[in-house]
This record gives C-alpha cells, sequence and structure tokens, in this order.
C-alpha cells in the first residue's frame, strides 16, 4: 500500500480506475503490466547535440523594446517584471511572446495537455518555425500516455525539436499502464521536472505555476485551476535560458526521436468518446500537476461552455516594474540516478526559499496548493511566530484538492500549526464568481464560465510586504526531495503589494477559514458566501473523508 501511494497512483486512483471497467479486466492488465516490466528500457546510445540559448538578444525586436523600456524607466536594475494573475492573460501573453519571437523559443514545462487550447498554442508555433524561429520543447516523460502523447508529434514539425527529461519506457497507452510497467524503478518515477518556463528571443520569458492546458487558462469545462505566473525581461529572462540550457544538454534529456517514431504516436491517438453534454471525460481530464498526485480526478459536470480566448495582447499595456531579482533553480543532477546521494550535498530551491522566509520580521503571506510542512518547516514556523511574525496560508481544502493524499499529509499538521498561531485558509470548490482578479478565471475575467470548481494550483510567497516570490515549487517534501523546481524572487514593494491585493480577496471570500474551538478543527465560512460554518471537512463526500482516514496515514510525508 505504501508504494501505490508513493507512485502518486494513490487508494483513490485505483478505487476510480476500476470502476471505470470490469474488475477482472483490470487485474489482467495489472499482470500482464507487472510480468513485462522487465521488458522496457531506455536506448543506450542517444545523439543529443548540444544547444544554447540566443547568444544575443539585441538582434530582435524583443530585445531591444525591453532595452528601450528599461531606458525610459531610468533605473540601474536589470529585470523588469509583470505579474500574470488571470488565466486569459496567462494564455494571451504566451501567444504574444510566440507571435513576436524572431530568432528562438524556448519550452520547458512539466506537463503539456493535448487539447483545443495547446492545439491553438501549437498552431501558433508552427507558423513561428515556418518563418525560421528555432524552437526547444524540453517535457518532463511523465504525463506523455494516453491522449497527451499527440504532443511528441511537435518532435517532427521543421525547427522544432522536443526532448523527454527523465523519460519512462514503455507504457504510453495510458497512465495506468505508464505507472504498472515502471514499477520496477519507483524511484526514478518518483523523480519528476517540475520546471515551467517559457523564453522568447532570450529577452522576454514566463514562469510560475501553470502547465499548458485548458485547465489552467480557464477553458476547463468543470474544473480549472487557480494559477499566478509572472512575467520577467531583461537579464533574469537570460538566467533563466541558462537554466533552460543545463536541463536541454543533460544526459537524462531524450530527444523523441531516439524513443518512438511518429507512426507509433500516431497509433496512440484514441478514438473519439461519446459523452453528454458537460461531461469531463478521463479521455480529456489532465493529470495533476506533481509527480506525487492522483493522475485520474473524478468526472464532473457543467452547464455551459466556457468563453473563446482572444489569440495575444499588448504587453506593453501591463504594468512594469524593474526591482533586483535572483533566480532560484534546481540543478538537473537533483532528480539523476544518484540523486539521493546528490540531494546530500546540494542546496534546493526549496532550501533557498526557507532560508528567505526564516528572515521575515513581521508577516508571510504563503500560497501553496500542496501544503506538507515535515518538522524543519514546522520548527521554522514555531521560530517566527515566537518573534511576532503573522503567517498566513493559503492551500486547498479536501473538496478542491486534486490531490488527496497530499491533503493528508497537510491534514497531519493542521492542528499544531493553528495551536502555533498560523492562519490557514483552505480554497473553496465551488465558487461563484468570488475569484475575480486572481487566478484561473474563475468568475467574471479569464475567460471561464461563473460557478466552475476552482482548484488552487499558485505557488506564491509575499514577506514582509517587499518581496515576493513566484514559481513552480509547492512547500511539501515532494518539491524539496523528489522534484526539480524553478522560481523568481522580486525585492519589490509594489509588485508584492499588487500580489497580496490578488490574493487576499480569495482569503476572505473564496476560502475557508480554519480554526481551533475546544480544542477542534472549524471550518468558518467566508461572510456572505450563505454557507455555513462546519466542523468537519467542507463540501468533500463522504467517501472522501473515508478514504483520507483509512489511507492518508500510510505514506511518509516526502511521497505525498
Amino acid at each position: 500500500m505504501q508504494t501505490t501511494v508513493a507512485l502518486g497512483l494513490s487508494p483513490f486512483t485505483v478505487l476510480q480506475a476500476s470502476r471505470r471497467g470490469d474488475i477482472r479486466q483490470w487485474l489482467a492488465l495489472v499482470l500482464f503490466s507487472v510480468c513485462m516490466t522487465g521488458c522496457a528500457s531506455l536506448p543506450g546510445q542517444v545523439e543529443r547535440p548540444v544547444s544554447t540559448a540566443l547568444a544575443n538578444p539585441m538582434e530582435t525586436r524583443l530585445g531591444q523594446l525591453v532595452q528601450a523600456r528599461a531606458a525610459r524607466a531610468s533605473t540601474r536594475n536589470d529585470s523588469g517584471f509583470a505579474l500574470v494573475g488571470n488565466a486569459e492573460l496567462a494564455f494571451t501573453s504566451r501567444m504574444t511572446l510566440i507571435k513576436a519571437a524572431q530568432k528562438t523559443l524556448d519550452i520547458q514545462y512539466y506537463a503539456i495537455f493535448a487539447d483545443d487550447t495547446t492545439e491553438r498554442m501549437f498552431e501558433a508555433l508552427r507558423e513561428a518555425a515556418g518563418r525560421g524561429v528555432r524552437i526547444r520543447i524540453l517535457l518532463d516523460d511523465f504525463n506523455t500516455s494516453g491522449k497527451n502523447a499527440q504532443v511528441l508529434k511537435m518532435a517532427f514539425e521543421k525547427n522544432i525539436e522536443l526532448r523527454l527529461f527523465n523519460p519512462l519506457p514503455g507504457g504510453r497507452g495510458s497512465m495506468l499502464l505508464r505507472i504498472l510497467s515502471n514499477l520496477k524503478d519507483v524511484a526514478r518515477m518518483q523523480r519528476r521536472m517540475h520546471n515551467k518556463i517559457f523564453v522568447a528571443d532570450n529577452a522576454v520569458a514566463i514562469t510560475g505555476g501553470r502547465n499548458l492546458g485548458e485547465t489552467y487558462f480557464g477553458q476547463g469545462e468543470g474544473t480549472n485551476f487557480v494559477d499566478i505566473d509572472v512575467l520577467a525581461a531583461g537579464r533574469i529572462a537570460r538566467d533563466l535560458s541558462r537554466s533552460f540550457d543545463q536541463y536541454w544538454n543533460n544526459t537524462l534529456a531524450y530527444p523523441v526521436q531516439s524513443l518512438m517514431s511518429e507512426e507509433e504516436i500516431k497509433v496512440l491517438k484514441p478514438s473519439p468518446v461519446a459523452a453528454g453534454p458537460g461531461v469531463v471525460t478521463s479521455a480529456t481530464q489532465p493529470a495533476a500537476d506533481a509527480a506525487g498526485e492522483s493522475p485520474v480526478k473524478p468526472l464532473v459536470r457543467a452547464t455551459e461552455a466556457p468563453s473563446a480566448l482572444p489569440d495575444s495582447t499588448d504587453l506593453s499595456l501591463l504594468t512594469w516594474n524593474w526591482a533586483p531579482s535572483v533566480l532560484l533553480v534546481d540543478h538537473p543532477s537533483k532528480i539523476a540516478a544518484d540523486a539521493d546521494d546528490v540531494a546530500e550535498a546540494q542546496e534546493t530551491a526549496v532550501d533557498g526559499l526557507l532560508q528567505l522566509m526564516s528572515q521575515a520580521k513581521t508577516d508571510l503571506l504563503i500560497v501553496s496548493p500542496y501544503f506538507v510542512p515535515g518538522q524543519l518547516m514546522m520548527r521554522q514556523f514555531a521560530e517566527m511566530r515566537r518573534r511576532g511574525v503573522r503567517v498566513r496560508v493559503l492551500t486547498n481544502s479536501l473538496a478542491s484538492n486534486d490531490a488527496p493524499a497530499a491533503h493528508a499529509g497537510y491534514a497531519r499538521y493542521r492542528e499544531a500549526l493553528l495551536a502555533m498561531g498560523v492562519e490557514l485558509y483552505e480554497m473553496r470548490a465551488e465558487q461563484e464568481g468570488t475569484v475575480k482578479s486572481f487566478g484561473s478565471g474563475v468568475g467574471s475575467t479569464g475567460g471561464s464560465k461563473s460557478g466552475s470548481r476552482a482548484s488552487l494550483h499558485a505557488k506564491v510567497v509575499v514577506m514582509d510586504g517587499r518581496l515576493l516570490v513566484v514559481g513552480s515549487m509547492n512547500l511539501d517534501l515532494r518539491s524539496k526531495l523528489q522534484n526539480s523546481e524553478v522560481a523568481i524572487v522580486i525585492r519589490n514593494r509594489l509588485l508584492s503589494q499588487e500580489t497580496t491585493r490578488m490574493i487576499e480577496p480569495a482569503l476572505a471570500n473564496g476560502a475557508y477559514r480554519v480554526s481551533l474551538v475546544g480544542g477542534k478543527l472549524m471550518w468558518r465560512a467566508p461572510q456572505g458566501s450563505g454557507l455555513k460554518d462546519s466542523t468537519i471537512e467542507p463540501d468533500a463526500s463522504l467517501t472522501l473523508k473515508l478514504l483520507l482516514k483509512l489511507f492518508g496515514p500510510l505514506a511518509p510525508d516526502e511521497m505525498l
């Protein structure tokens, strides 16, 4: 059972998978997969031509625009930033960078899901490649099965290279088959490249919490992710490019052509699935955003389709702030074969973030969808509270969390956190237009319909109203020990305050405030929501609550 949870194939996932078909067929698939685990292997000799980011961004219009904007700002800071706080801007800003690129596009993601939204992005990438832009796409291999394997066809387009990081041999027919086919190497399957970087002409970049897929851009017909990115220009974009190059040229990055042919990818294309209006099926529902999360989510319904997203936006109209900044990024060796030994010898991005947080003087605001502190972080919180630092944490509720096992890890620490004075807020799953400026566009912005389900996905820290961290890491031991991560630390009061203004309405209107009353947990409903306070996990089904109690204690924190 512990092995199952550790893989991200949680008991919740197994139960759902077995219900979707005849249990005997499912067991036969398990037996077949276990028998085949010794057959698949990765190629030994792989050609990986070395390439690097554009040497001189000033050769491009984007590079010249960045330089001109910095000159107008009369600043000594070499990096500019603009927040991306809704789903529509998240999509249009990426599309704008694709269309503006003249020389290079470097794209690094944990997951790219095959759907109508990403197909629009792929069409723009093909057009860019056709006008001579060199495109490099680096993708973690965990989610490239089933329908999502069709993303790999981009590797066979002219001027586009696609490499898979830390690939898993075989099992591309479905996520379940992928996991079962790699049971022989659980440790390798656990270590995932979670970085999220999008760089145009080595001049302007986007990083943050989002993967590429409809649910990250407010276009899902049921659950949409609440997220925050940041646009970054100048020197920090070049820092991101250097990080990209390290991963791209690493021996764990395999060109798709070394693993599969175009014909083999086409064979995996699923047949159309008949479904009722507004039903999200297992063929279209994306996997969750961490290797420790359940790759299967419950079916959800919606009554109306989300509105279409525009194709571009004028980035010059955004509020840009020039500020000191530093990049926190893991070295690719963190998830190499000998990663356990390497982890002892190198500081990780999460270590850097924790060191930064320990210096808080007055206020710490944390947004982390999967929040499993561990003992070290708990001691750090206790010390901050002893010094009078206000600590607020926004995370997912059991009902909004797409990874119930991760919620189980968080629940272990909830009462102790509250007892030391940490303020806990848990995202409501059912939103009715209350999250208007922050996230996936649930409500009146971002292109998603009112009444959508919301799942928190942003990874943000605001410290003392002057330091802002936006990145890919969660505050959990999986991000610290298993996944590679990236984040930008920005010292700027205006950006920090703008981010706080985005988040605080979600605390007030979109989340339950959790407290201890008489030694027992109480979920306080947002004022004016029409909801009642609760002494049990709000909005979650009885089955989910029971599974949480039964299976939650079985896995160690670092596996959740």
